[in-house]
Order: C-alpha cells, then sequence, then structure tokens
C-alpha cells in the first residue's frame, strides 16, 4: 500500500481496522475470564485514525529515539495497547501473546509494564499517573529539542487517558504544570465515555472539563470519537498546536458495538459473555472464530507500522551528519552511559572535602554534591516542589530555569509533589536524562505511589527528600517523619539512603547515578560533623554499609546508625572506650544494597558482638540486624514542637543516653552468657 493510498483510506476503511482491535479485545478478555474490554472498543477508531494518518513511530524499531510516544493512561485497558503493538509489527509480541493476556507468565498481563512488553513506554494502571508522565515526557522531549536541534528531536507525546485520569488529583496537578509550562507537543485523548466501576460519572463528576483545561492553558478539541473525519480533523489541529498542549475530547461509547452492554458500567471491568460477545462480532462483522484476522486487514495495520520507514532512515542520516562530539554526546545520553571521568570527579572532590571537613546538614551536603554534578552532568535535570530554598536542589548549573520560553535545567514544580515524581518517572523512561527533584521526607506520602512505579520500572531517578527526622525542629509533628523510612525501604526496587556527613553524600550521589532503579535521599535540616575525614578510593557507601570506627581489639558491642545519628553514636562509642570497651560503628547508610552484599562481607561487618541500632526515626524493621526493637533508640511516636537539641534530649539520642543503653545492653548479655554458661548451655 503506497503512502497516497494509506493516507485515503475511507471510513468503512477504517472502521474495520478499529474494528480488528474491538475483536482482539472481545476475544482476549472472553479467553481471559476478565479483563476491561469497554476502553478498548470505544477508542479502537481513535487508534485507527491515529496510527493511520498522524502518529510518528516505526512498529519495526519501537526504540527509535524520535517516535511518538504513546502512553496509556487508563492502563486497565491494556489489551487495547497489546492489540496495537502487534498489529503494527512490535518485534516479540504475537498472536500469541494476545491469547495468553493476563495469564501467568505471558507477554500481556493486566496492566502495561515497561520493559516486560516490547514497546510499551511507561507502566501505567494506577490511573492520572499515565498523564502525569506523559508531562516528563513531554518535558523531556523540549530540552532534548532545545539542546540538540530539532532536526534530532522533534516528536509528540500521545496519552490515551479516561475519565479516571482526570478525576484523579495527579491528573489533575499534571495539566496545570503542562498548562503552565506550555508544552506544545503534548496531546492528550480524552476518551469522554461518561462511565466507571460504579455507573455514570454523574454520579461523582459534573465539572466542565473544556472550560478547565482552556483555564489551564490548554488547546482545547471536541469530537465524535467514532466518527473518522472528526477525529482525523482533532488530531490535526492538535499538531498544528504548539504553543500550548492540547486536549481532545473525544465522545465515545465504552463497550462500542457490544448490543446491549454497550454504553453502560456492565462492560467497563467485566468479559462481555458468550452470548454478548458473539452477537457484538457478528454487528461488527468480524469473524466468529477467535483470534481471526483476516490477512488483509491485518496487511493494512502492518503498514500502519511502516509507513514511517522514510522519516525513520531520513532522521539517521540527519543524526550521521552531527559532528563527532555532538553525536558523541547524545549517544552517550540517550545510552544512558555516564561519563568516563565520573569516578575521579568523585574521588578528587571526596580528597578535598576531606581536608576541609565541612560540618554542614546533608541536605546542604547533598547540594554540594549537586554543584560538582550538575555541572559535570548535563543530563542531570533537577527541581523541586515549591522548596528549592530548603531543599537545596538548586546550583549555578541550574539557574536557568524550565519554563514557557525556555527550556532550562531546573524545574519549578509548584506544590504538586505527586505531579512532580510522576513527571520524573516520564523524563527518565523519555531517555537522555537523570531528573532529581526535592520535598520534604514527610510529603513522600503524597508521592508513594509514583515512587512506587519508578521501581516497578526501575526508572534511574532521584529523590532528595530533606528534613529528614525530628532534627527539624520546631515546625513539630505534622512535618517530622517517624514511619517515612521504614515504609519506603520496604518498597522493593527503591534504594533509600541516609548519608552520615558530606563524603557519604557525595558518595550516595556517585551510587545512585550508577543504578537502573530509583533512589531517595533522606537528609538532615540541622549540621552534623565531618566524619570521614581520609579520602579513600573505594565509594564506601555503595556497600550500604561498612565500618566507619574499627575496634583496636576483639569487639565488644557494635552500634549500628544511619544519618545524623552516626556521629552521636561515634561519640557514644568514644565514651565507651574510655571505659575500656572495644566498641565498632556502622553507618549503615542504604539498608537494600547492604542486604545485597555477599554474607561473609555482611557477617564481617556486623560481627558476633551484641549489637545496638540509633536511628531517629520508627525502629520498624530494625530487627533484621539486631536481636529486637529492645535493642533500638528510635522515635516511635509522634514528635513535638521544639528544638531539635530539645527533642533528641527527650528520645534518648544522645552520646550519654546511648553509651548508657549500651552498658546495659552489655551487662544483660554477660549476666545471660554466664547463666549459660552455669547451666551448661554455653559450650
Amino acid at each position: 500500500m503506497s503512502e497516497p493510498e494509506k493516507a485515503q483510506l475511507s471510513s468503512s476503511q477504517l472502521r474495520v481496522q478499529a474494528n480488528v482491535i474491538r475483536g482482539l479485545a472481545i476475544d482476549a478478555v472472553e479467553e481471559a475470564g476478565h479483563g476491561h474490554p469497554g476502553a478498548a472498543m470505544g477508542m479502537a477508531d481513535i487508534a485507527a485514525v491515529l496510527y493511520a494518518k498522524h502518529l510518528r513511530f516505526d512498529g519495526a524499531n519501537p526504540d527509535w529515539h524520535d517516535r511518538d510516544r504513546v502512553i496509556l493512561s487508563n492502563g486497565h485497558a491494556s489489551i487495547f495497547l497489546y492489540s496495537l503493538l502487534y498489529l503494527t509489527g512490535v518485534p516479540g509480541v504475537e498472536l500469541d501473546d494476545i491469547k495468553a493476556f493476563r495469564k501467568a507468565g505471558s507477554k500481556t498481563p493486566g496492566h502495561p509494564e515497561v520493559g516486560h512488553t516490547p514497546g510499551v513506554e511507561v507502566t501505567t494502571g494506577p490511573l492520572g499517573q499515565g498523564l502525569g508522565m506523559s508531562v516528563g515526557m513531554a518535558l523531556a522531549e523540549r530540552r532534548l529539542r532545545d539542546e540538540f536541534g530539532a532536526d534530532v528531536c522533534s516528536h509528540r507525546t500521545w496519552v490515551f487517558a479516561g475519565d479516571g485520569c482526570l478525576m484523579e488529583g495527579v491528573g489533575q496537578e499534571a495539566a496545570s504544570l503542562a498548562g503552565h509550562l506550555k508544552l506544545g507537543h503534548l496531546n492528550v485523548l480524552y476518551d469522554m465515555n461518561s462511565i466507571t466501576i460504579d455507573g455514570s460519572t454523574d454520579l461523582s463528576f459534573s465539572e466542565d472539563t473544556a472550560a478547565k483545561f482552556k483555564a489551564l492553558g490548554w488547546h482545547v478539541v471536541t469530537a465524535c470519537g467514532h466518527t473518522h473525519d472528526e477525529i482525523d480533523d482533532a488530531l490535526a489541529a492538535a499538531i498544528v498546536e504548539t504553543t500550548r498542549p492540547s486536549i481532545i475530547l473525544f465522545r465515545t461509547t465504552i463497550g462500542f458495538g457490544a448490543p446491549t452492554k454497550s454504553g453502560t458500567s456492565g462492560v467497563h471491568g467485566s468479559k462481555l459473555g458468550s452470548d454478548e460477545a458473539a452477537a457484538a462480532k457478528a454487528a461488527l462483522n468480524l469473524p466468529a472464530a477467535k483470534f481471526e484476522i483476516p490477512d488483509d486487514h491485518l496487511a493494512t495495520w502492518r503498514a500502519f507500522g511502516t509507513r514511517n520507514d522514510a522519516e525513520h532512515n531520513a532522521w539517521r542520516n540527519r543524526l550521521a551528519q552531527l559532528s563527532k562530539d555532538t553525536a558523541a554526546s547524545y549517544d552517550r545520553r540517550m545510552s544512558g552511559q555516564l561519563p568516563d571521568d565520573l569516578g575521579q570527579l568523585a574521588q578528587d572532590t571526596k580528597a578535598e572535602w576531606a581536608q576541609s571537613k565541612p560540618k554542614v546538614a546533608t541536605r546542604k551536603a547533598s547540594q554540594m554534591a549537586l554543584q560538582v554534578l550538575t555541572t559535570h552532568l548535563p543530563e542531570m535535570i533537577g527541581g523541586s516542589a515549591d522548596l528549592s530554598g530548603s531543599n537545596l536542589t538548586k546550583t549555578t548549573a541550574m539557574s536557568t530555569v524550565f519554563s514557557a520560553e525556555g527550556s532550562g535545567r531546573y524545574v519549578n514544580y509548584g506544590v504538586r509533589e505527586f505531579a512532580m515524581a510522576a513527571a520524573m518517572n516520564g523524563i527518565a523512561m523519555h531517555g537522555g536524562f537523570v531528573p532529581y527533584g526535592g520535598t520534604f521526607l514527610v510529603f513522600s506520602d503524597y508521592m508513594r505511589n509514583a515512587i512506587r512505579l519508578s521501581a516497578l520500572m526501575q526508572a534511574r531517578v532521584i529523590y532528595v527528600m530533606t528534613h529528614d527526622s525530628i532534627g527539624l525542629g520546631e515546625d513539630g509533628p505534622t512535618h517530622q517523619p517517624v514511619e517515612h523510612l521504614a515504609s519506603l525501604r520496604a518498597i522493593p526496587g527503591l534504594h533509600v539512603f541516609r548519608p552520615a556527613d558530606t563524603i557519604e553524600t557525595l558518595e550516595a550521589y556517585e551510587t545512585a547515578l550508577t543504578l537502573n532503579a530509583p533512589s531517595l535521599f533522606a537528609l538532615s535540616r540541622q549540621g552534623t560533623p565531618a566524619l570521614r575525614t581520609e579520602a579513600t578510593a573505594e565509594n564506601m557507601v555503595s556497600r550500604g554499609g561498612y565500618l566507619i570506627r574499627k575496634p583496636s581489639g576483639k569487639r565488644d558491642l557494635t552500634i549500628l546508625a544511619t544519618g545524623t545519628e552516626v556521629a552521636i553514636a561515634l561519640d557514644a562509642a568514644e565514651q565507651l572506650a574510655r571505659e575500656s570497651f572495644e566498641v565498632a560503628v556502622v553507618s549503615l547508610a542504604c539498608w537494600s544494597l547492604f542486604d545485597a552484599q555477599p554474607k561473609a562481607y555482611r557477617d564481617e561487618i556486623l560481627g558476633d558482638a551484641p549489637r545496638l541500632a540509633v536511628e531517629a526515626a520508627s525502629s520498624f524493621g530494625w530487627t533484621r540486624y539486631v536481636e529486637s526493637e529492645d535493642h533500638v533508640i528510635s522515635v516511635d511516636r509522634f514528635g513535638a514542637s521544639a528544638s531539635a537539641e530539645t527533642l533528641y534530649e527527650e528520645f534518648g539520642i544522645t552520646a550519654q543516653a546511648i553509651s548508657e543503653k549500651c552498658l546495659r545492653l552489655l551487662n544483660n548479655h554477660r549476666a545471660q552468657k554466664s547463666v549459660q554458661r552455669q547451666t551448661g548451655e554455653l559450650a
């Protein structure tokens, strides 16, 4: 099929191609016994026109850097996306994968997962986050376009979104941010079917979406989602508009084609049932046999997948014409590789700081590390949720902000913590950037689901969380995180760092940059002394935990601590040393990395002497390293509005209190050993 022929597909031909999607959605959900066929059936006409005429992509090369991104924010309609990937010829997605929809071990799980299914851009499912990530995608595209030129980077982000995505708070935050930044290459395709699980959206949703998005600074278009000329015109209008993000309000019917269930909540999250499925397929002129696609229909879809072959080749030619240095920088950035001299840079900086011994809060240490790294790494793009002066996330290299007028490297996210986290996920998954963003640790609760998706996607995102404990002082318990470290450490694949001084903070950043995973830094408001006063070539924090104080003889006791409490633990160890006790102190900066070390290393660091843990946070989780929660000095209730010094005294997090607790632990341990010897339990 030639390009002119593809462009001239009639409405009836496009309906045929849309019905192929509907047939796969019906059959896959029937085969699985569960799923969400309704949205896929409702959005099929939009997809047919988009893929046939407007989308810039190459089905055979789904990783083409300058492809348009397609995000399914209403990820429950995953069979819709899987069908498009199969139909357009994405390698690794076969008809058998569609048949195995939602089954164990299949490439087609219940919600799209990046890295699991070829061609999936981001992991979606929690409603609204796909929209939030699309803002990050569009932000990254614009920044990369300004850096390397439109000949190298000029693509769009298309987002399928449903009513639920716009109801969710993160969707509202993301839309506000996108409008403010005038992300003109962002296009939202709103499946306005007016149905949710509970029934009609009239039950809970009555706002004027068009008026709202206009007020947010968006270009707004309305169209019938089943009239192909209207769809075509609306998509074309969105492409022409480049100074504002566009949202197309497509009026659709959920479950389009189902004789009795279309337009009802009954087709949202349930299979049609054999009778309704058969009747729907008959009404749509689809083969009765499951998963049967006429050869000419599949051939037309495959032609959609090759429609941009010439443009892809032209892009490769333009890329080849870049200067050697520009091409090398672009390739390094897009491959996610770090500069070869990063390790030497970190080592030189550590040597300087070991000599100057700065006594600063670890949030300041973070800014010092970022000053070094952002100057050296143009891929780092930072920001804060309206707390730049408190998080200290801004450096001289980030002096130009990302705005409607220009794409600087620093994003003022505003008081939108959740949207910031979602956008950073989108930036990371776009490629070419390592995003970091700051807020207070206590507000990680606002961001938790996006942080969870960071871990699920293995996105290289850095969360800069300051004011990490009761040490923030007079702002009181509403802002003093207590349970947050424990709950964040419970997220699989998230690396939580709580560094103790400037050198540990730099090592944490160096480590985070090398991980194909998200990292979260818990950083102090209050100052702490320089503890590492000798520069070592080895990055000690990369091992998660290490002996920051080694006993000179046989170990009597081990104190484990993180963050600002490491300095206090070292003071306690010195007090105990004056009483002839050999005390080791372990800085356990990152539990997940420590737990990943070989057992021999962990045993060496922890030792076999009694252990006490110290952390100005919940004791929950520490029993993996100490005998019981009685062996943890912690904060297991909300704090109070008082100075850091007063609160640390109140909660017993002082060198004197720690040493006294250690002495009691040692006495109890010795008494227990004595009893065991007397009873013969100890050999």
